[in-house]
């Protein structure tokens, strides 16, 4: 695997410029990098914490990567994928 600290950084570095949920980096077909803001933003917040996921796809990354391979879309996914918090 090349750079696996440099897919961290850019996952993590996007996730905290949108204020986004999740961010999801698809690496290879069968390797993601996933990072996972714990708790919805608040302006009380004096710190923020982050799960850091990697290894195998979940279902419906696999679902994703399977359509990505169909359009010949090449490896690693330049855009990573945000999933943001649902509206309250």
């Amino acid at each position: 695997m090349s750079q696996p600290y440099s897919h961290v950084a850019s996952t993590m570095q996007s996730l905290i410029e949108t204020g986004a949920r999740k961010a999801v980096k698809f690496v290879t077909p069968t390797y993601t990098v996933k990072v996972t803001r714990q708790r919805k933003l608040d302006r009380r917040d004096k710190s923020e914490t982050f799960l850091v996921t990697t290894g195998k796809p979940n279902y419906l990354e696999r679902k994703f990567i399977k359509l990505a391979v169909r359009a010949r879309e090449p490896f690693p996914i330049k855009k990573i994928q945000l999933k943001f918090f649902k509206a309250a």
